[in-house]
Protein backbone atom coordinates (compact mmCIF):
# COMPACT_ATOMS: atom_id res chain seq x y z
CA UNK A 1 0.00 0.00 0.00
CA UNK A 2 1.38 3.40 -1.01
CA UNK A 3 2.14 5.56 2.55
CA UNK A 4 0.82 8.92 2.88
CA UNK A 5 3.20 11.01 4.94
CA UNK A 6 3.30 14.55 6.40
CA UNK A 7 3.93 17.62 4.30
CA UNK A 8 7.71 19.06 5.36
CA UNK A 9 8.61 22.20 5.12
CA UNK A 10 11.34 21.76 2.24
CA UNK A 11 8.17 20.18 0.75
CA UNK A 12 5.94 23.44 1.11
CA UNK A 13 8.60 25.75 -0.08
CA UNK A 14 8.93 23.39 -3.08
CA UNK A 15 5.69 24.08 -3.90
CA UNK A 16 5.62 27.90 -3.60
CA UNK A 17 3.75 30.26 -6.34
CA UNK A 18 6.81 30.07 -8.69
CA UNK A 19 6.65 25.75 -8.83
CA UNK A 20 3.32 25.46 -9.74
CA UNK A 21 4.05 25.12 -13.42
CA UNK A 22 5.38 22.10 -14.92
CA UNK A 23 8.89 21.26 -15.18
CA UNK A 24 10.71 19.89 -18.20
CA UNK A 25 13.96 17.64 -16.08
CA UNK A 26 16.43 15.51 -17.83
CA UNK A 27 17.51 12.62 -15.04
CA UNK A 28 20.60 10.66 -15.76
CA UNK A 29 21.31 7.93 -13.17
CA UNK A 30 25.11 6.59 -13.05
CA UNK A 31 26.46 3.23 -11.04
CA UNK A 32 28.99 4.14 -9.12
CA UNK A 33 29.83 0.77 -7.68
CA UNK A 34 32.59 -1.78 -8.66
CA UNK A 35 30.33 -5.16 -9.17
CA UNK A 36 26.87 -4.80 -8.76
CA UNK A 37 24.27 -4.01 -11.45
CA UNK A 38 20.89 -1.94 -10.84
CA UNK A 39 17.80 -3.42 -12.28
CA UNK A 40 15.33 -1.14 -14.17
CA UNK A 41 15.04 2.21 -12.64
CA UNK A 42 11.75 3.74 -12.10
CA UNK A 43 11.93 7.86 -11.73
CA UNK A 44 8.79 8.87 -10.38
CA UNK A 45 7.84 12.57 -9.84
CA UNK A 46 4.44 13.05 -7.50
CA UNK A 47 3.10 14.68 -4.47
CA UNK A 48 4.54 15.35 -1.57
CA UNK A 49 1.95 13.86 0.60
CA UNK A 50 3.11 10.25 -1.07
CA UNK A 51 6.45 8.38 -0.80
CA UNK A 52 7.42 5.02 -2.61
CA UNK A 53 9.19 4.27 0.93
CA UNK A 54 9.94 5.46 4.35
CA UNK A 55 13.35 4.62 6.33
CA UNK A 56 12.53 3.40 9.21
CA UNK A 57 8.85 1.88 8.65
CA UNK A 58 8.11 -1.64 7.22
CA UNK A 59 8.36 -1.91 3.32
CA UNK A 60 5.06 -2.12 1.41
CA UNK A 61 4.46 -5.28 -0.88
CA UNK A 62 5.07 -2.61 -3.76
CA UNK A 63 8.42 -1.97 -2.53
CA UNK A 64 9.16 -5.80 -1.63
CA UNK A 65 8.34 -6.88 -5.01
CA UNK A 66 10.63 -4.38 -6.48
CA UNK A 67 13.92 -5.03 -4.12
CA UNK A 68 13.41 -8.77 -3.87
CA UNK A 69 12.85 -9.49 -7.23
CA UNK A 70 13.28 -6.43 -9.60
CA UNK A 71 9.95 -5.98 -10.35
CA UNK A 72 8.53 -2.54 -11.35
CA UNK A 73 5.00 -3.19 -11.70
CA UNK A 74 4.47 -2.61 -8.04
CA UNK A 75 5.57 0.92 -8.04
CA UNK A 76 4.16 1.37 -11.35
CA UNK A 77 0.71 0.24 -8.98
CA UNK A 78 2.16 3.35 -6.49
CA UNK A 79 2.61 5.58 -9.06
CA UNK A 80 -0.68 5.65 -11.25
CA UNK A 81 -2.65 5.44 -8.17
CA UNK A 82 -1.42 9.11 -7.11
CA UNK A 83 -1.52 10.51 -10.87
CA UNK A 84 2.27 10.62 -10.90
CA UNK A 85 5.08 11.35 -13.72
CA UNK A 86 7.25 8.33 -14.69
CA UNK A 87 10.30 7.50 -16.44
CA UNK A 88 10.82 3.91 -16.04
CA UNK A 89 13.65 1.72 -17.04
CA UNK A 90 15.69 4.43 -18.66
CA UNK A 91 18.93 2.09 -19.15
CA UNK A 92 16.11 -0.20 -21.35
CA UNK A 93 17.93 -3.28 -18.54
CA UNK A 94 20.45 -3.80 -16.33
CA UNK A 95 22.65 -1.06 -15.50
CA UNK A 96 26.03 -2.13 -15.59
CA UNK A 97 28.96 -0.87 -12.92
CA UNK A 98 30.20 2.95 -13.78
CA UNK A 99 27.26 3.03 -17.01
CA UNK A 100 24.86 5.50 -17.17
CA UNK A 101 21.33 5.81 -18.26
CA UNK A 102 19.21 9.25 -18.36
CA UNK A 103 15.98 10.00 -20.26
CA UNK A 104 13.31 13.16 -19.83
CA UNK A 105 10.29 13.45 -17.37
CA UNK A 106 7.63 16.04 -18.08
CA UNK A 107 5.86 16.74 -14.72
CA UNK A 108 2.45 18.02 -13.81
CA UNK A 109 2.48 20.93 -11.53
CA UNK A 110 1.80 19.57 -8.47
CA UNK A 111 4.08 16.64 -9.03
CA UNK A 112 6.82 18.52 -6.95
CA UNK A 113 9.09 16.10 -5.25
CA UNK A 114 11.19 13.39 -7.12
CA UNK A 115 11.81 9.27 -6.37
CA UNK A 116 14.38 6.61 -7.56
CA UNK A 117 14.27 3.09 -7.07
CA UNK A 118 15.99 0.15 -8.86
CA UNK A 119 16.90 -3.40 -6.79
CA UNK A 120 20.93 -3.83 -6.65
CA UNK A 121 22.02 -7.00 -8.09
CA UNK A 122 23.35 -9.56 -6.42
CA UNK A 123 21.51 -8.46 -3.13
CA UNK A 124 18.73 -10.63 -1.49
CA UNK A 125 16.54 -7.26 -0.66
CA UNK A 126 18.80 -4.47 -1.84
CA UNK A 127 18.32 -1.48 -3.86
CA UNK A 128 19.07 2.47 -4.78
CA UNK A 129 16.59 4.63 -3.53
CA UNK A 130 15.99 8.35 -3.14
CA UNK A 131 13.64 9.50 -1.06
CA UNK A 132 10.91 12.71 -2.31
CA UNK A 133 13.57 15.07 -3.04
CA UNK A 134 11.58 18.73 -3.71
CA UNK A 135 12.38 19.65 -7.10
CA UNK A 136 14.45 22.80 -7.90
CA UNK A 137 12.27 25.63 -9.28
CA UNK A 138 15.07 27.41 -10.47
CA UNK A 139 16.40 26.14 -14.25
CA UNK A 140 20.12 24.66 -13.78
CA UNK A 141 21.47 21.07 -12.52
CA UNK A 142 21.51 19.16 -9.91
CA UNK A 143 23.85 16.36 -8.21
CA UNK A 144 22.60 13.68 -6.04
CA UNK A 145 24.24 10.93 -4.52
CA UNK A 146 21.97 7.88 -3.41
CA UNK A 147 22.86 5.20 -0.81
CA UNK A 148 21.96 1.32 -1.12
CA UNK A 149 19.14 -0.07 1.43
CA UNK A 150 17.71 -3.00 2.69
CA UNK A 151 14.41 -3.60 2.11
CA UNK A 152 14.09 -5.50 5.68
CA UNK A 153 11.86 -8.40 4.05
CA UNK A 154 14.37 -10.83 3.22
CA UNK A 155 17.55 -12.34 5.11
CA UNK A 156 20.67 -11.62 3.72
CA UNK A 157 22.05 -15.01 3.26
CA UNK A 158 23.67 -14.21 -0.15
CA UNK A 159 22.66 -17.50 -1.49
CA UNK A 160 21.31 -18.12 -5.41
CA UNK A 161 17.34 -18.02 -6.23
CA UNK A 162 14.80 -16.95 -8.03
CA UNK A 163 13.97 -13.52 -6.72
CA UNK A 164 10.18 -13.89 -6.31
CA UNK A 165 8.88 -11.76 -3.05
CA UNK A 166 8.99 -14.18 0.15
CA UNK A 167 11.02 -16.44 -1.26
CA UNK A 168 14.70 -17.06 0.24
CA UNK A 169 17.52 -16.20 -2.56
CA UNK A 170 19.18 -13.51 -4.94
CA UNK A 171 18.01 -13.37 -8.61
CA UNK A 172 20.80 -14.33 -10.97
CA UNK A 173 20.27 -12.97 -14.34
CA UNK A 174 22.56 -13.52 -17.17
CA UNK A 175 25.06 -10.85 -17.06
CA UNK A 176 26.00 -11.97 -13.99
CA UNK A 177 26.63 -15.65 -14.61
CA UNK A 178 30.23 -16.87 -13.80
CA UNK A 179 30.39 -13.44 -11.01
CA UNK A 180 27.67 -15.27 -8.65
CA UNK A 181 28.78 -18.81 -7.16
CA UNK A 182 26.58 -21.65 -6.45
CA UNK A 183 26.68 -24.03 -3.61
CA UNK A 184 26.72 -21.75 -0.52
CA UNK A 185 25.73 -22.42 2.71
CA UNK A 186 24.20 -19.11 3.74
CA UNK A 187 26.13 -16.34 5.70
CA UNK A 188 25.50 -16.49 9.17
CA UNK A 189 23.81 -14.19 11.64
CA UNK A 190 19.86 -13.31 11.66
CA UNK A 191 18.40 -9.90 10.45
CA UNK A 192 16.86 -8.69 13.03
CA UNK A 193 15.73 -4.88 11.54
CA UNK A 194 12.82 -5.66 9.38
CA UNK A 195 11.90 -2.08 8.11
CA UNK A 196 13.73 -0.50 5.63
CA UNK A 197 17.41 0.77 6.19
CA UNK A 198 21.07 1.40 5.27
CA UNK A 199 22.23 -2.10 3.82
CA UNK A 200 25.14 -3.35 5.62
CA UNK A 201 26.82 -4.35 2.62
CA UNK A 202 27.69 -7.60 1.23
CA UNK A 203 30.08 -9.92 2.86
CA UNK A 204 30.86 -12.51 0.44
CA UNK A 205 33.87 -15.16 0.02
CA UNK A 206 36.58 -16.62 -1.70
CA UNK A 207 35.31 -19.77 -3.62
CA UNK A 208 32.60 -19.93 -6.33
CA UNK A 209 31.47 -23.11 -5.41
CA UNK A 210 31.40 -23.50 -2.04
CA UNK A 211 31.66 -21.62 1.74
CA UNK A 212 28.93 -19.81 3.50
CA UNK A 213 27.97 -16.85 0.72
CA UNK A 214 27.61 -17.14 -3.24
CA UNK A 215 28.46 -13.57 -3.63
CA UNK A 216 32.78 -12.51 -4.08
CA UNK A 217 33.76 -10.54 -1.71
CA UNK A 218 36.50 -8.98 -4.02
CA UNK A 219 33.64 -8.03 -6.74
CA UNK A 220 30.36 -7.53 -4.93
CA UNK A 221 30.99 -5.26 -1.91
CA UNK A 222 30.37 -1.54 -1.74
CA UNK A 223 30.48 0.88 0.02
CA UNK A 224 27.80 3.75 0.31
CA UNK A 225 27.21 5.90 -2.09
CA UNK A 226 26.49 3.53 -4.61
CA UNK A 227 24.50 5.78 -7.22
CA UNK A 228 24.52 9.55 -8.94
CA UNK A 229 21.41 10.88 -9.84
CA UNK A 230 21.81 14.18 -12.06
CA UNK A 231 18.80 16.38 -12.72
CA UNK A 232 18.69 19.12 -15.23
CA UNK A 233 15.91 21.65 -14.57
CA UNK A 234 14.67 22.92 -17.96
Amino acid sequence: MIKIKPTYLAALLAVSSAGLNAAELNVEIQNLTHGLYFTPIAVVAHTPESSLFEVGEVASTELQMMAEGGSLDGISTIATSVSADVLANPAAGLLAPSAKASGTLSTAADNTVLSVVAMALPTNDGFIGLDNWPIPTEAGTYTIYLNAYDAGTEANDELRGGGAPGVPGMPVPPPLEGLVGTNGSGVAGADTNTSVHIHRGNIGDESMTEGSSDVSNTVHRWLNPVAKVTVTVN
